[in-house]
This record gives structure tokens, sequence and C-alpha cells, in this order.
């Protein structure tokens, strides 16, 4: 990385490329190889945060086309395409997705594969794969397999380290084993059982900087507070629904409405009613604002016909008055949601 820009030493010119923003790395990879070993440095990552200059970036994975992910730079309303993920799982769907460490990990899951003729589903139902993709150097990599393979399960980041819990195995029976990965190590361990299991998805979310598992159909919720002292057993009473973290607070869609929910207790926000036909879409949290994203609408008893949608709908909670309003819709994914999360770079 030596003479990087004439007059300057090599630490103050890597940070001057550290303030350019992400989405024009690759057009300064081309002005030289200095600079191209630069951008895709360990260093500019470092320096990046250093200085102040981290992205927040929305990562997604829809059903069409297969195994592709697209990430989301709000500041400039605009869509990356990523390479397309190497797992041999065809349509890889029901997988845990999280960031850490400045790479996107996609974790385990199973095949959406379906034969049209004859409606059979591939027979590779779980799976314990770990990829991640590093957006300095633009590749997904291959890391240490989970203990389980599963599908359907809870996958948080707590602490740095990823946590995942329950779903289901490859014989279709849901578990309630837990394992928590160091991605600095590339290491597997198990940690505390969950309390119990049911037969249904369950998901993951990180509140107060505890883990909350929740099962679909279920009200108790088990919460991780810290690998030692293992899962206990809460019965908060929230709706079911989508739902997405905003500034550490709990927001649920639910009969045609936004609720902010804290524990007993919910507040209504405002209308959700424009996505009662709307579903497999992802809702999640950026900053002070929930995004909506994707998803199908019907088919219902009138239309059979089934639209997959590319959209992108922006709820701004952060103010006095929720306000909705429409981002760039994807431009090379579209229909259910595999996969959301945010990637820090």
């Amino acid at each position: 990385m030596s003479g990087l820009i004439e007059g300057l030493p090599d630490a103050v010119a890597l940070r001057c490329l550290a303030r350019v923003p992400f989405y024009l790395h690759p057009k300064l990879e081309i002005v030289s190889h200095s600079w191209r070993a630069a951008i895709r440095s360990p260093e500019l990552f470092r320096a990046r945060q250093e200085i102040g200059s981290t992205e927040e970036l929305l990562c997604v994975c829809a059903f069409d086309p297969e195994n592709l992910w697209q990430m989301y730079d709000s500041l400039r309303d605009l869509w990356i395409t990523l390479p397309v993920l190497p797992s041999k799982v065809r349509h890889l769907a029901h997988f845990g997705v999280v960031s850490t460490g400045g790479k996107l990990f996609v974790l385990g899951g199973g095949s959406e594969d379906v034969d049209p003729l004859t409606g059979d589903q591939d027979g590779s139902f779980a799976t314990n794969e770990v990829w991640s993709y590093d957006p300095v150097v633009r590749r997904w990599a291959q890391h240490a397999s989970m203990i389980l393979p599963r599908a359907m399960f809870a996958c948080c980041v707590l602490e740095g380290k990823i946590i995942v819990a329950g779903g289901f195995t490859s014989c279709r029976k849901s578990i309630s084993q837990a394992e928590m990965y160091d991605h600095e190590k590339d290491v597997w361990i198990p940690i505390p059982d969950l309390h119990c299991t049911h037969n249904s998805a369950c998901t993951g979310l990180v509140i107060g900087g505890k883990v909350h598992v929740l099962h679909k159909g279920l009200s108790k919720v088990q919460v991780l507070d810290n690998v030692c002292s293992g899962w206990t057993v809460e019965d908060y009473g929230w709706l079911q629904g989508p739902m997405a973290v905003v500034q550490g607070a709990l927001y649920v869609m639910s009969h045609g409405l936004i609720f902010k929910q804290e524990k007993e207790v919910r507040k209504v926000v405002t209308s959700s009613s424009e996505f009662r036909r709307r579903i497999g879409f992802a809702m999640t949290g950026v900053r002070d604002e929930i995004y909506v994203i994707g998803g199908v609408i019907g088919p219902d008893r009138f239309n059979w016909d089934i639209k997959p949608m590319s959209d992108v709908d922006i709820l701004t909670v952060g103010g006095d008055r929720p306000t909705w309003r429409q981002a760039a819709p994807m431009t090379m994914c579209g229909g259910t949601i595999f996969g959301c999360t945010q990637l820090r770079i």
C-alpha cells in the first residue's frame, strides 16, 4: 500500500480513503494497484471505525432469484448486488442471518426448491453450513459448521458472539439445543438448552442486551442474559406478528396496526392496514425507522394470482408523528423474504 497519495504518509492517506462511501469502493480500486490493496485491507475497515465513517447497510435475500443477496444504502437510496451465495443447497431458506465483525453470516437452513411438475420438495431439509460475506474483499467464505443441522431457528448476536437456539433438525423434529459461535476463533460450543421447545418455527430478538426466543403460537418468551446463567422463561403476553427492534424498543405488526410493546404494556403507533394482503415480507429496524420489505400479494378467495413484491416501505417512529414513505425498490430481488439483517462496515 506504499505511496497511496503523493505527499501524504500512508497512514494519513488511508484515513482519507476511509471517508469515501462504501458504494464507491469498486471505482477507487481501478485507480491503482496500491489503492486496490488499501480498499481490500482490514486496515481500511479499522480506519473507518476509528474516524466514525462506518455505514449501516441493510442485507436482504428473497425467493427470487436463488441464493442472491442485495445490500441497501439508506443514505443514498441505493441497492448493491452481492455475488451469489455458493451453497450447494438450492433455494436456501429458513436459515439464520446476522452480522458481526463487519461480516454477514448465513447459517443453516434448508432447501425451498420444489419440483414444479410433482410438487416434491428437495430432500435437503436442514444443514449446518455457515457462510460469511466479507464486504471488504467482496467474497463468500465457509466456516466451521454448527454442531447440529437446523432450520427455522432463533439466531442472534450477543456481545459479538452468534447464538443459535431451537429450530428443526434434518429429521424434522423440533430441538431445544443451543450453541454459540466465536467468529474470531471459528469455533462452536454448546450452551445451556432452551427450557422447552415447540413444534413451530422460532425467532430471536436482542432487547436490553438479552436474547429473547419466541415460538410461533406461544406467549412464553425464553430469555438469555448470559450463557453461564442459562435461560429463564417469561410470559410477557406479547402480540403475535412481524416484529422489529428500533432503538431498543419492540414493535409488532398485528391486526392492521403497529404497536410499541413493552412487556405487558402496548401502545398503538399507527395503522398498517395496507399490508393486510401482503405476506412473506421482512420487518426490521434501522436507526429510528421500521422497514417493511418485499413479500407477495395474494392469493385470496377472489384472486388466485400471486404477485411478488420488491417494494420497500419505511415508517419513521422517532418523531412525534409516525410517517410512512417509500424507498427505492429492490433492483434484483423480489417475493418472499428469506433473510434480512443490518451490516455495519
